[in-house]
């Protein structure tokens, strides 16, 4: 596949996903979201690929919008810019919802929508030097779309501080918040990401993982009624699938099971 602002590889059952605009810290625009898009939906029909790694080129994950672009929305009217929103609305939802669990490398600075692109990730591994911020408010923004996921990730009370001061935090304390999953020197971010991503290749059924992401996207909102309903019909189908009886069958027989 040929993209203009990100690069695409796969290998080994993981599909790597890289922002290249080093020279713009990685700045989200209509292109990038577009091919961000594309990328996601090829890997989702992958059936070569099992996980999905979302990085950076250079010094910056990605720090939010292009101030070009950003020019060019201030003269967009309510049509245009609510087309707008919507794509990157579907961008976040595919991440959030595709059935390939999906790892954030975070390494340097993770701002404003390229912080959204973060938290709609399964995994956020980021590196002592990463920081994170929902800074729309400093120009006159909101965070509106990256809201869902960011309550559902590290729940109203901290989610309403973070997106009201607009502060920046460091990849600490974001752990300590529960948005980030894990913290590693910068010079270990890469193998500990590929160590994830392989350790999820061999030791996790597909269909499980696939199955274990829809269940998340559809929970919320549920009553507690309806969600135990919803668990015991998903629990009952996922037993009549062959990932299940070959696990079970492998565990019965103590043979190590090949994912």
């Amino acid at each position: 596949m040929n993209f203009s602002r990100l690069s695409y590889s796969i290998g080994q059952r993981i599909c790597t996903v890289t922002l290249s605009r080093p020279e713009k810290r990685n700045a989200l625009d209509d292109i990038l979201v577009n091919e961000l898009m594309q990328a996601f939906l090829a890997a989702s029909k992958d059936p070569e690929v099992k996980v999905v790694i979302l990085a950076g080129e250079g010094k910056a994950f990605c720090a939010g919008a292009d101030l070009e672009y950003l020019r060019k929305l201030s003269g967009f009217d309510f049509g245009q810019n609510l087309e707008d929103s919507k794509s990157l609305m579907r961008l976040f939802h595919l991440i959030y919802t595709m059935r390939k669990p999906v790892i954030a490398k975070v390494d340097g600075a993770a701002i404003a929508g390229g912080c959204g692109l973060a938290t709609v990730c399964d995994i956020i591994v980021a590196s002592e030097n990463a920081s994170f911020g929902y800074t729309e408010v400093t120009i006159g923004f909101i965070p509106a779309i990256v809201l869902t996921f960011l309550v559902r990730r590290i729940g109203e009370g901290r989610a309403r501080e973070l997106t009201l001061s607009g502060r920046i935090v460091d990849s600490k304390e974001a752990c300590g918040i529960g948005l980030v999953s894990e913290v590693v020197p910068s010079s270990h971010l890469d193998a500990r990401v590929k160590e994830i991503a392989d350790t999820l290749c061999v030791n996790a059924s597909a269909s499980s993982m696939g199955l274990i992401k829809e269940m998340f996207s559809k929970m919320d909102g549920m009553n507690v009624t309806d969600l135990l309903e919803y668990a015991a019909n998903m629990n009952a189908a996922m037993r009549m699938t062959g990932d299940c009886k070959k696990g079970i069958a492998a565990f019965l027989n103590k043979e190590k099971i090949q994912w």
